[in-house]
């Protein structure tokens, strides 16, 4: 380190600007050659630089901040977010909203969520104000054995599935939440998968990196590869299957009101009709001829869960994210505890010892998250005990400002048991090959709403991996989420969240809220995997501490860490991969505290989605990322 500007600190700092500009250099161009997804990422990248940055509030961004006086709606795809403000300008909530945007990311983002995939959603009543968590995840089938399968045989195809969630999430949010019909809110989506809409390049990069597999499948090969190959970027993409399993549904809840139902049995008989009925009967059919194992009783059993989120207050905001069984929602909150001690704000932004806090955190947090938390149905989660004020000021004494520490064992909340949580610390119990976490790009996307009267919306679906399974089920249109796979589970058999059967796999996808004195403030999601929590606790602190706006917290230069082998293991090496939008010295810094630094391309960690009320004024905005096709707007 250097403190003066001598010859050969100059000449030093000379020499990390250029390796700096080599490296973003070699980096771009390697992953362009070896990668095609993230050649295609390269050229939306240069496209979008090609133009001048935005003004914020005198910051820089890429994109402008959104207002809406009657609404908002920020989502993964332009085509999603104008189909939720046409529901909205319908005269639709939140909820009926956020359902015709999921619908319609299924067939514009069939590689990222879509009825047969699960999810979090984290909702505010304006009339109650109070706030709500869905949890639409479906389980592993009951006559899995993991132990029986190869780790590629539960990453993709026939034996990789668990039980569609969102589907049944759709329903139950309407039902409990919502205004419209199921036909209505469907609309959008069934007129896109009929009709068509103009393919883009990232869903065209992500058919042909699955293009093997679904040749597998003549199913999924009839629905991604139409005239035996892989769709042109801009031509019109349809998927007649899935616009049919939609009209079964609107079908069943027309049939039901015309026999003078109510609208509530008519959204019951629509579940049904998908759980209990002939959708359900197509998918147990196809299984047990593909030999796959699903059983008619593991879709009965499907239910989504309606439960009071997580909840903390941080520097006097109360925030809310998902329970267990998503390990994202404790993770965001356990590291926001973990650094409220510290001074951020007065580290200011682009500092190394900020990144250094939030890095530090998040490990603490992971070896806890990776410790103890599995579905709650088969075994106890100490949650409480992990978001204890005493506890997690004991876990914090473990951050130094000094330096990077060892990759941390979990600790001992109130209410744990170590016997049956499955202690990560043994190399015993590794059955599936290997034992690295699984990232899989691309395969999630997030979105946030809000409406004319103050009603909330914040929700993070996930296919898995990119399309699941890759298996289109029978004449359904529909992939299943692929939740078997390492990364949804643990590799060790002696964990709580390794694989098996009837159990539910634990994902990141975390929807925040933020209230203060029971007003909104925030909502953001993100995708990401492994980086989600990572991702959203950043960008609360570029809002709640640095006091960016919306825009300009989204777009902020990130990074997040990676574990070698693993989070589970106590002592895995730890890495902290930052966009390389940063300084040298910031650089530096990092290398000076200890951290194992490796640049990763300027826009390419996450996608956060977000709406943020201004303070002053009690107006609202919605931000959208540039890091993918993600598009906000207002009415």
């Amino acid at each position: 380190m250097y403190s003066t500007e001598s010859e050969s600190g100059k000449k030093f700092k000379l020499g990390w600007e250029i390796n700096l500009y080599i490296h973003r250099m070699l980096l771009i161009v390697s992953i362009a050659f070896v990668n095609p997804i993230f050649s295609d990422f390269w050229s939306i990248r240069a496209q979008e630089n090609a133009y001048p940055l935005q003004m914020s509030e005198g910051k820089k961004s890429h994109r402008p901040e959104v207002p809406g006086l009657n609404g908002l709606v920020t989502a993964g795809h332009p085509l999603a977010s104008m189909a939720g403000l046409r529901i909205l300008m319908s005269g639709g909530n939140a909820i009926d909203a956020a359902v015709a945007v999921l619908a319609t990311l299924n067939v514009v983002r069939p590689q990222m969520s879509g009825a047969g995939g699960n999810g979090f959603l984290t909702y505010f009543d304006k009339s109650s104000g109070t706030v709500r968590s869905l949890t639409a995840a479906g389980a592993a089938p009951e006559a899995l054995v993991a132990s029986d399968r190869l780790a590629e045989e539960l990453n993709k195809g026939i034996y990789a599935g668990v039980v569609p969630g969102l589907l049944g999430g759709w329903v139950s949010m309407l039902k409990e939440f919502g205004t419209m019909s199921l036909s209505e809110v469907l609309e959008p989506a069934m007129e896109y998968a009929t009709e068509g809409h103009p393919i883009e390049a990232s869903v065209v990069q992500a058919i042909a990196s699955q293009e093997d597999l679904f040749r597998q499948y003549p199913t999924s090969a009839r629905m991604f590869l139409p005239e035996d190959r892989v769709p042109e970027v801009g031509e019109l993409f349809r998927m007649p299957d899935l616009a049919s399993t939609f009209r079964k549904l609107v079908e069943e809840e027309e049939r039901v009101l015309q026999q003078g139902r109510n609208r509530n049995e008519a959204l019951d008989a629509a579940f049904s009709r998908f759980y209990n009925g002939d959708i359900s009967e197509e998918f147990v059919r196809f299984y047990k001829e593909e030999g796959g194992l699903f059983t008619e009783e593991d879709f009965a059993n499907f239910s989504p869960i309606w439960d009071d989120p997580i909840h903390i207050n941080y520097r006097g905001y109360d925030i809310y994210s998902s329970p267990p069984t998503s390990r994202g929602g404790l993770e965001v909150l356990m590291q926001l505890k973990l650094v409220e001690r510290f001074d951020l704000g007065a580290l200011g932004s682009g500092n190394p010892r900020l990144t250094h806090l939030l890095a530090e955190a998040i490990q603490v947090a992971k070896s806890d998250i990776y410790q103890y938390v599995a579905d709650p149905k088969k075994l106890f989660v100490p949650t409480e005990g992990m978001l204890e004020e005493s506890y997690l000021a004991l876990r914090s004494d473990l951050i130094s400002e000094a330096g990077s520490m060892a990759y941390p064992a979990a600790g001992e909340p109130r209410g744990h048991d170590r016997s049956s949580s499955g202690s990560g610390d043994s190399r015993g119990g590794l059955t599936l090959g290997f034992d690295r976490e699984q990232s899989h790009e691309g395969s999630t996307t997030s979105f946030s709403i809000m409406d004319r009267e103050g009603n909330v919306v914040a929700c993070t679906p996930t296919h898995g991996g990119a399309f699941g399974t890759g298996v289109v089920v029978g004449n359904t249109g529909i992939t299943f989420n692929n939740g078997t796979r390492i990364g949804s589970t643990s590799p060790y058999t002696e964990h709580v969240n390794y694989a098996r059967g009837g159990q539910v796999p634990i994902l990141n996808n975390s929807p925040v809220m933020v209230l203060k004195d029971g007003e909104f403030i925030l909502a953001l999601g993100t995708p990401g995997g492994e980086t989600i929590g990572q991702t959203q606790f950043q960008v609360l602190v570029n809002i709640l501490d640095l006091g960016m706006s919306v825009q300009e917290a989204i777009e902020a230069p990130r990074f997040s860490l990676f574990a070698a082998p693993n989070f589970y293991r106590a002592g895995s090496e730890i890495t902290l991969r930052i966009e390389d939008r940063i300084s040298v010295e910031h650089l530096e810094g990092l290398q000076e505290l200890g951290h194992e630094v490796q640049l990763a391309p300027s826009y390419s960690l996450g996608s956060i989605q977000a709406i943020l009320k201004n303070m002053s004024f009690g107006t609202f905005a919605a931000g959208a990322d540039p890091r993918r096709a993600a598009y906000a707007v207002g009415w």
